[in-house]
């Protein structure tokens, strides 16, 4: 399949606007010790968590939040680990598996703006590009997205670096979604991405327009 992309806009952000939402603040509240939640204005629910927030050390809140968000993918043990740890190092980045980059990401930008800065900061890119060339029965999914991105990319960034022989079909690309956070479709042929800004910074890029063929792993 030949398919050929667009940047039309790429931008570095502090933090996502979807992956928060009111009802998550509300839980939040009420894990940080807050029961009157219903009481609260929707306007100011998010001033009530920073200021409940901040009755507790910047590890402990951390912990609380990991917990909330995680359970299901971290045991207490590495809750806790990572929760001392955040205030330290770029996790979003350096976490050992990069499938959970995206909620620490999310995680830690969150407890940054709640501690005034005290946790260190992480960035994101989101790209926004045209593409043409994907046929009406093929479903756009983050291996067609990075595979197709990386020929724009220098070979000296880190995706092709690291993940060279999925980008090239030596091997299944079963790690696209570490590198893709999240895509959404604009318009019939134009899409967002969001990665981490460490993955896949604007310096990155040696084309910003650029055709295709995608090459996907054969069994033999």
């Amino acid at each position: 399949m030949k398919i050929h992309m667009k940047i039309t806009d790429l931008k570095k952000v502090s933090e996502l606007d979807f992956y928060w939402k009111n009802s998550d603040y509300k839980n939040l509240l009420k894990e940080f010790g807050y029961a009157d939640v219903e009481g609260i204005p929707e306007n100011e629910i998010l001033d009530y968590l920073f200021l409940a927030i901040l009755d507790y050390k910047p590890a402990e809140a951390a912990a609380v939040i990991l917990t909330y968000k995680m359970s299901d993918k971290l045991n207490e043990g590495q809750i806790q680990n990572l929760a001392n740890e955040m205030l330290l190092d770029k996790l979003a980045e350096e976490y050992p598996d990069p499938a959970l980059h995206f909620d620490i990401f999310n995680i830690n930008q969150f407890l940054r703006k709640a501690y005034n800065g005290s946790f260190p900061d992480t960035e994101a890119t989101i790209i926004t590009a045209e593409i043409q060339g994907m046929g009406e029965d093929v479903e756009m999914t983050k291996e067609i997205l990075i595979k197709t991105l990386s020929h724009g990319l220098r070979d000296s960034n880190l995706v092709k670096r690291l993940y060279g022989d999925q980008l090239n079909g030596t091997l299944p690309f079963e790690d696209a979604g570490k590198v893709i956070w999240h895509f959404r479709k604009l318009s019939e042929n134009e899409v967002e991405i969001i990665t981490s800004n460490y993955l896949i910074a604007r310096e990155d890029f040696g084309l910003m327009e650029f055709e295709t063929e995608l090459k996907y792993f054969e069994e033999d």
